[in-house]
This record gives C-alpha cells, structure tokens and sequence, in this order.
C-alpha cells in the first residue's frame, strides 16, 4: 500500500513539471532576460512619486490606469482626468483595452505597487510598451506629498 501511495505521489508531483507551456516560459524567458541586477528597476519601468508628479504638471501627461477596487477608489480617488478606472479583472475587456492610448506615457496605480506591475506586465505582453508602475502605488505618492509639493515648486 505505502508503495502505491509513493508511485501515485510521485506520478502527480512529475507531471506538474511536464503540464507548463514551453512557448510561454520561453516567451516570458524573453521579457524577462533584461531583468538582472541593477537593471532590473529599469527594466519594471517604474516611476517614482516626483516623477509622477513632474508629469502630471507637464504638457506631456500620462495616462493613468487606476487598478484598485470599487471600494478602494470611491474612499480616495486620484485627481487626475485623463484616467481608467478599472479593477484588475476589468482592464482586460475589449472596451478598457480601447480606451489606453499607445502614443502616450500610461502608468498604472493601485494601493502599493503590487497589482499595478502585475498589470503593467500583463500590458506589456499584450502590445503596451508604453506602460510604468507607480512605484510604491498610492502609499508611496502619499507618503512623497505634502503641500509645498502637491501645490509649490519642489
């Protein structure tokens, strides 16, 4: 019996690694390869809070694609006009795909950063490669702004 238990343990756990896409590792080997070290920041296109912030009072604005729940966005809400608002499991529709422009800068936002770079890696995968990440999400802009920022000169 302990034998059968072993051979069916074993057959399961070696067919998990024979079940993956081989074209999908090796296409996301790919996306992946510039990743490494120093140059891995660059390579998840973040944008940091004062950068953020430059670009949104500059003629060159960037399109914002904010990822965050319903309840999460109707308790704080970014200020900012040209935007998609759109919970991860939305983005993805016909109508939300159409409306991300792909001559322009598009930075996604969420609370922390998390699910704003898995979407940003999902756009990117599917033909956005003019897609950031909020580095550190709405936490890290508010932790970045006070009001001689959010209204002065810094």
């Amino acid at each position: 019996m302990k034998k059968l238990i072993l051979l069916v343990l074993m057959t399961l756990l070696s067919t998990a690694a024979w079940g993956y896409d081989a074209r999908m590792a090796q296409h996301f080997g790919r996306y992946f390869e510039p990743f490494d070290g120093k140059e891995t920041s660059k390579a998840c296109k973040f944008v940091k809070a004062p950068g953020f912030i430059k670009a949104l009072k500059s003629d060159k604005k960037p399109f914002v694609i904010d990822v965050r729940t319903p309840a999460e966005s109707a308790i704080i809400s970014l200020g900012v006009t040209d935007k998609l608002v759109a919970p991860m499991n939305k983005v993805f529709t016909p109508e939300n795909l159409s409306k991300i422009p792909t001559n322009r800068r598009v930075v996604v936002v969420c609370k922390a950063g998390v699910r704003a770079m898995a979407i940003a890696t999902a756009l990117r995968n599917t033909g956005f490669d003019n897609v950031y990440v909020l580095k550190g999400g709405l936490d890290g802009l508010a932790k970045y702004l006070n009001p001689k920022c959010a209204y002065g000169s810094k």
